[in-house]
């Protein structure tokens, strides 16, 4: 599975479109994690405790996005787009949504 975020694969053509494919997914933030990167924005620094469950929300997102092309029969997605939300009531939460066109590539 190509995943891509142009809109076109170097040296591959696209023999078909089989629509636009999706995903989000939700993260919420505890109360330690936000602890820490407090701590961490007075000191300086990147804030690990946000970072790495931020990476594992894309590669979910990204996971998603191929199973559904993949269930509609394509090899690949193309022009796939990240968008982060922060949503909830306290803004406690933070939303990763993916979305991309589900194609087969020749030659993959």
């Amino acid at each position: 599975m190509i995943l891509t975020t142009t809109s076109a694969v170097d040296g591959r053509q696209v023999t078909r479109y089989h629509g636009v494919v999706s995903s989000e997914v939700i993260i919420g933030a505890n109360v330690f994690r936000d602890l820490f990167a407090g701590i961490r924005d007075i000191v300086g620094g990147r804030s690990a405790s946000y970072e790495r469950p931020l990476k594992q929300a894309r590669k979910t997102a990204l996971d998603e996005l191929a199973a559904e092309a993949q269930d509609l029969g394509a090899n690949g997605v193309i022009g796939i787009d990240f968008d982060y939300e922060v949503i909830g009531k306290s803004g406690s939460m933070l939303m990763v949504s993916a979305s991309g066109t589900a194609v087969t590539i020749s030659g993959v």
